[in-house]
């Protein structure tokens, strides 16, 4: 049976001749293949070597980086600001607040911090937004490498700013302009568009949603080895020789894609970066008319199904960003009243849910289509947040923990769906709009569910958590919906044409 994504991107009569068309995506070679059948799938890099693999070390250097920098960069604008302000006092808060009302400079040193925090965001966001669309569009034509290289050396010129502050004593306002720096070169978003591109690039559709799994496990991988060192290492050196890992890191990244990394489509040395012909490329992939040559019912749905799923995929990945930032807060206080070291067991069972997502994926595929371990996935999501939004005791809340052992299997789906209903010319413009949905996911999500905590706390403490499951029932909805449409659609071709 012929997938249906297939036929919402093709014509049937052009299906028996797509590998002859498009010599990439449904079979990937290797150099010596390259030769035998006298076509380009890929180009070695420069000083290649035999024990090139693919574009996960980059992601989990990058993550890794990105994880280890974000909880100190906020600690640290934290010290800065007491020392400005003048408050002498440690951060308290849940168990430990037993007395009256909060100390005011203590009030003016969070708002100070988290304002802080908001203007380095939605600046490195505001500027990113315009850049991961212009650069991963491009890579469409000019390769993807390139997309690879500039932000992670983007990243490390940012660390650098923060070091030089952290040295010199510079103002809290230059983590901005190194923020910005960071936007201009593409940010993370950029590389997380430029890997998923790469792997859709270099995987057939059979293998394409397990190569998608593994690059978001390197991301969990990356994030759970970064906070497990990043706070002890604080603790016992400072702020600055975890910055120069930071700096390190990002380099480290950069080297590793110009050395090793091969390049998956054919540059087209013609192609322009500074046009606007990129981000009219990111418009037609969603635009309902599409492309005017196109015609008939599949192409309509497939722009339908683009839609679902992109919207699938911002919800869900909403929930996950904003059930996360309440995590530790909801662990501080009471009833938990939790201390660093379970907040850090807690921190490890979240990330490891990545590893136990790839694994139960990877089991699921062979007895479920695609669609259904998603829905797996979400449902073992919703349980696990049911679970933590009733947690009043330690081992309820590690329950809920364990039962979010799947929650990560629907967001590599959705990668994957959304990478088969488009062509392979259109995958970096793809990536790059999915990456941008990604970062406004992180700002609806923290001033989303961050409001919604305090406002709720009279009626249910862990009403935040009850919410997010809640929102998770339409994805699972429209996720069913559309699987069982494609499978009547199927069943009736089958019964026309037997």
């Amino acid at each position: 049976m012929e997938d249906p994504d297939t036929r919402a991107i093709l014509p049937e009569d052009t299906l028996s001749s797509v590998d002859d068309d498009i010599p990439i995506n449904d079979t990937f070679c290797n150099n010596e293949e390259v030769e035998n059948k006298g076509h380009i799938c890929y180009r070695r890099p420069p000083f290649a070597c035999p024990l090139s693999v693919s574009v996960e070390p980059v992601l989990f250097l990058s993550m890794f980086s990105l994880s280890l920098q974000w909880p100190l960069s906020t600690q640290y604008l934290w010290d800065r600001i007491s020392e400005d302000v003048g408050y002498n006092g440690t951060k308290g808060g849940g168990c430990a607040n037993t007395s009256g009302s909060p100390d005011p400079l203590q009030k003016e040193v969070e708002t100070l911090t988290a304002h802080w925090n908001l203007y380095i965001n939605l600046g490195g966001f505001a500027v990113g937004l315009f850049v991961v669309t212009l650069l991963g569009s491009w890579s469409d034509q000019g390769g993807r490498r390139l997309v690879l290289i500039l932000p992670s050396l983007g990243l490390a010129l940012q660390a650098g700013v923060y070091l030089l502050v952290m040295y010199l004593k510079l103002p809290v306002a230059w983590f901005l302009l190194g923020r910005l720096l960071s936007g201009l070169s593409g940010d993370f978003n950029t590389i997380l568009a430029g890997c998923f591109a790469y792997v859709a690039d270099t995987s057939d559709r059979g293998s394409r949603t397990f190569r998608v799994a593994v690059l978001e496990a390197c991301l969990g991988l990356a994030g759970m080895l970064a906070s497990i060192i990043g706070g002890q290492w604080r603790l016992a050196q400072g702020y600055i020789n975890p910055f120069w890992l930071v700096l390190a890191t990002n380099l480290a990244a950069a080297l590793y894609a110009y050395l090793f990394v091969p390049e998956s489509v054919t540059p087209d040395p013609s192609a322009k970066l500074f046009t606007t012909r990129h981000h009219r490329a990111v418009y037609r992939l969603y635009s309902a008319l599409g492309d005017p040559t196109e015609v008939g019912s599949y192409t309509k749905w497939r722009r339908y199904k683009l839609w679902l799923y992109i919207f699938c995929f911002f919800l869900v990945v909403t929930v996950h960003f904003g059930s996360r930032e309440l995590y530790v807060l909801y662990e501080l206080s009471s009833p938990l009243c939790w201390g660093p070291g379970l907040i850090g067991w807690g921190s490890a069972a979240q990330n490891l849910a990545y590893l136990s997502s790839l694994l139960g994926l990877r089991t699921l595929q062979r007895c479920l289509e695609d669609s259904w371990v998603s829905l797996v996935g979400l449902a073992s999501n919703m349980t696990g947040l049911v679970v933590i939004s009733l947690a009043n005791t330690t081992e309820l809340m590690f329950t809920g923990y364990g039962l979010c052992f799947l929650y990560m299997a629907a967001t590599p789906v959705l990668r994957a769906k959304l990478s088969k209903l488009v062509g392979p010319e259109e995958q970096g413009a793809l990536f790059a709009s999915v990456a941008c949905v990604e970062g406004l996911c992180s700002l609806v999500a923290s001033s989303l569910f961050n409001s919604l905590y305090p406002a709720t706390l009279h009626i249910m403490k862990g009403f935040p958590f009850l919410f997010g499951a809640l929102l998770l029932l339409i994805p699972t909805g429209i996720i069913g919906i559309v699987e069982c449409r494609d499978q009547r659609t199927d069943r009736r071709e089958d019964s026309a044409t037997s």
